[in-house]
Order: C-alpha cells, then sequence, then structure tokens
C-alpha cells in the first residue's frame, strides 16, 4: 500500500529519464541516415510516450541501489521492442489503426511494406544494440548474457507474440478470465515484466528483491492492460492519441467486454494494490515503481 502523505513528482521523474532515453535512442538511429527504412524508424519511434517500459527498467534498477548509465542500453533496447510491436499491431492485417500517439500510424504515414520492415529492424537492431556491451569480466558478461536471453523470451513465440497470437484468434468469441488474463500476460505483461527484472537484474538486485520486484511487475503488466481496455471504451482520443471503440468493430474479447467497466476499474486498482505491497519492504529508492502503479490506473492515455 502507499504509506500516508506519500508524494512523489513522477512526472519531472518520467522527464528526467526520457532525456537520457531519447539521447541513447537518437545516437543509436542515426539522424545521417536519410533511406526510407530510417525515416520510418524514426517516425515510430521518436513520436512521443512516457516510454514507461524502459523507465521502469530504469527505476527497477535504482530501486536495488543499481545505477542508471548501467541499464541505458537494456531501457532502450526495451524501448524499441515495445515500438515494433506496435508499428505491427497496428498494421491492416491485425488491428488496423491509423491512429497511434495523435499521429497516423507507421504504415498509414508510409507503406504497408515498410511499416513491416521498420518493425522488423528495430526488433534486431534491439538485439544488436544489447549484444554489443562492453564487458570487464565474466560476471557481467552473464548478467548481460542472462538479460538478453529474458528480453528473447518476453518478446518471442511464448512471450508477447504468442499474446498476440490469442489475441487474434479469440476475436468474436466468448473465452474464459483465466484465458483471458493468460492473454494479456503474455501480449502486454510479458514485456513489462522483462523491463523490471532485467532492471534488478543489471542492478544487482539480490534474489528476493528481484523475486519480489518480479511480482509487482505482473500485477502493473495486467493492470496496464485492463487501463488499456477501459480506455478504449471509455477514452477521449484528443488525449489517447487514438482511436476509440475500435475493440468493439473487431469484437475482442476485454475486461469491459467480460465483466464490466466498473468490476474492471475495480480489479485494476486491486492490481495495483498487489504490486504496491509487493515492494512494500522496499526503501524510498523504489518511490518511482510505487509512483509508476498509480500512475497506471490514473492515466488518461
Amino acid at each position: 500500500m502507499i504509506r500516508p502523505g506519500f508524494i512523489f513528482d513522477l512526472n519531472s521523474y518520467i522527464e528526467s529519464k526520457n532525456i537520457k532515453i531519447n539521447d541513447g535512442l537518437d545516437k543509436i538511429i542515426d539522424t545521417r541516415n536519410s533511406s526510407l527504412i530510417s525515416k520510418a524508424i524514426r517516425y515510430s519511434l521518436m513520436s512521443g510516450g512516457k516510454r514507461i517500459r524502459p523507465v521502469l527498467c530504469i527505476a527497477a534498477a535504482e530501486a536495488v541501489g543499481g545505477e542508471e548509465k548501467s541499464v541505458l542500453p537494456a531501457a532502450c533496447a526495451l524501448e524499441m521492442i515495445h515500438t515494433y510491436s506496435l508499428i505491427h499491431d497496428d498494421l491492416p492485417a491485425i488491428d488496423n489503426d491509423s491512429l497511434r500517439r495523435g499521429k497516423e500510424t507507421c504504415h498509414v504515414a508510409f507503406d504497408e511494406a515498410t511499416a513491416i520492415l521498420a518493425g522488423d529492424a528495430l526488433l534486431t537492431l534491439s538485439f544488436q544494440v544489447i549484444s554489443s556491451i562492453n564487458v570487464n569480466n565474466r560476471h557481467d558478461a552473464n548478467t548481460w548474457l542472462k538479460v538478453i536471453h529474458l528480453i528473447s523470451i518476453a518478446a518471442g513465440y511464448k512471450g508477447m507474440i504468442e499474446g498476440q497470437m490469442r489475441d487474434i484468434s479469440y476475436e468474436n468469441r466468448l473465452i474464459s478470465m483465466k484465458k483471458l488474463e493468460k492473454m494479456h500476460s503474455l501480449k502486454t505483461g510479458a514485456l513489462i515484466e522483462a523491463s523490471v527484472k532485467s532492471g534488478a537484474i543489471l542492478g544487482n538486485g539480490s534474489p528476493e528483491q528481484i523475486k519480489q520486484l518480479h511480482a509487482y511487475a505482473k500485477n502493473i503488466g495486467l493492470a496496464f492492460q485492463i487501463t488499456d481496455d477501459l480506455l478504449n471504451v471509455t477514452g477521449d482520443p484528443s488525449v489517447t492519441g487514438k482511436g476509440i471503440g475500435t475493440d468493439k468493430a473487431l469484437n475482442k474479447c476485454t475486461y469491459p467486454a467480460l465483466i464490466g467497466i466498473s468490476e474492471s476499474e475495480a480489479y485494476a486498482k486491486k492490481l495495483v494494490n498487489n504490486a504496491l505491497n509487493a515492494i512494500e519492504l522496499f526503501d524510498n529508492r523504489s518511490d518511482p515503481l510505487r509512483a509508476i502503479a498509480m500512475y497506471i490506473i490514473e492515466r488518461k492515455r
């Protein structure tokens, strides 16, 4: 639970981290390269957003006493993977969305083939970045190898891709709560869990700290998706930056569709409380994680 009188300036924290993340991404995607694929990559990657996954990675590292600079390559890689997934999710063959963060989606701004290749390039580049780290000893090498393995599972066919596949296959079907939760734990939760756990590992957290942070991440990952489902029903397109009602149009199985709006809101709050309880014994270095958990159910976009 949030302690009485808890105050944390999350906007300032996110802004300060985003400066470093965006600078890192700028250096990875060379602005001197003016090819069509580079333009499409930058268009989607640098289109704004809270950068929640890389921020979570950094915040988890700091919560266990690690430093921002030690996890920045992983944070940037996670954002590239997330952006690739959005580009592909928006494609006509999947969600067929025309707006993302208030801008035309990649396949609309360019074309479908370019969007597919931009997504492919971002996924590949993310692993190029985190496999290019200069390490000084066997322990550091093994740590980065562990993180690469962790992220690859989360992004792969047993993680995010499997979740997206289930999302497509469940359209026009009524599924159980258990199946819905499993789908979203893969589609949305897997990369959020990998973000937090990677930060904790790179920050040299203890096994118990990593375990508790993983529990935190599992809960906020599901709460994040429930809020996304709710915003697709109740959100303001001028604020969310994307279309409203698209889930219903595709007859997707969502939390509001399955259990209703008020019940979905109550469940998201319960999950956030579970997440806060998981890190209750952490000191004030984990305050950013507490604030992010609260933000997840309060956000409007």
